[in-house]
């Protein structure tokens, strides 16, 4: 099941997406009652999948505006840093990286945990806003991101997929020069615009999220090309980490981690500028593209 978030009539709403077609039926019609926010069904999206039925013709999905899925996260975004091989060595390799002294421990032994502010969350086809004055140092990381349905702490990898609703697609934006200047990875990952998400949710009945190609592009060029069979600490390693001493809750966004490929990973580096468009695409979650704005 394919879940958005709509502005339909002046007002946020929750759809579902038809398979095979282009058109939204309003989750408040399927289920009676009103659905103004994705976090509030989360916990029930089990039952509802297993009950919703499509009656009538739906919207189209060119008469309404699709927002984030999860337009303003109740907490800060999950994210993971070095999390693929390949991504972990030309990130130290390019002198931003403070949690790496040498090549040598490039390759973290445990999982980089780190945070972006849940207000810097914008939908596909929104602009990212270059940071004119703050930092000329723009790149682009595409992830597979996890949200969570069920409330849990202390959760052991072998139960952690029973916390997983669906996924979807995350840019965590970087203004590397922000992340090496203050050795700590926050402030350089949150100015506004900096957490592209969507274009919407699926459940993960209909995901093998360890079998996943994951590709970008800047503008036609293909600069990211990875499977998430590469992670080096996988999903259930992630929830188990994260949710040890802290209760991890529905709708809480878990962003995995970015393949080889970002802009700091080529010589010179090569970061966005105004006009540039970054487009994503993950194998069954469809394409997340926003064009990079002065």
């Amino acid at each position: 099941m394919k879940l958005v978030t709509i502005r339909h009539q002046g007002h946020r709403k929750v759809g579902v997406i038809r398979p095979g077609t282009d058109r939204i039926w309003l989750l408040e019609e399927m289920l009676g009652r009103p659905v103004g926010d994705m976090l509030a069904i989360l916990p029930e999206l089990e039952a509802i999948r297993k009950t919703a039925t499509f009656a009538g013709d739906g919207v189209a999905a060119s008469d309404v505006r699709i927002e984030a899925p999860i337009p303003r996260p109740a907490r800060n975004v999950f994210c993971v840093g070095k999390n693929y091989h390949e991504h972990a060595k030309e990130f130290t390799r390019s002198g931003f990286d403070s949690s790496a002294s040498s090549a040598a421990d490039a390759i973290p032994t445990a999982p980089i945990i780190f945070t972006k502010a849940p207000e810097c969350v914008i939908a596909d086809g929104d602009d990212i806003l270059y940071p004119t004055g703050i930092s000329d140092s723009l790149d682009y990381e595409a992830e597979l991101a996890v949200v969570i349905g069920r409330r849990g702490r202390g959760i052991p990898k072998s139960r952690a997929y029973d916390h997983v609703c669906g996924y979807t697609i995350v840019n965590d934006v970087t203004a590397r020069d922000l992340q090496a200047r203050h050795k700590q990875w926050f402030l350089g990952k949150s100015l506004d615009t900096f957490c592209p998400m969507g274009p919407w949710l699926v459940t993960a009945d209909e995901v093998d999220p360890e079998n996943l190609t994951v590709k970008c592009w800047v503008n036609d060029e293909l600069r990211q090309d990875a499977n998430t069979r590469d992670l080096i600490f996988d999903i259930p390693t992630l929830v188990e980490t994260i949710s040890a001493g802290m209760t991890l809750q529905p709708g809480d966004v878990i962003a995995t981690g970015t393949p080889v490929g970002v802009g700091i990973g080529f010589t010179p580096p090569r970061f966005l500028r105004p006009g540039d468009r970054v487009t994503i695409e993950i194998e069954g979650l469809g394409r997340l593209s926003n064009r990079v704005k002065a």
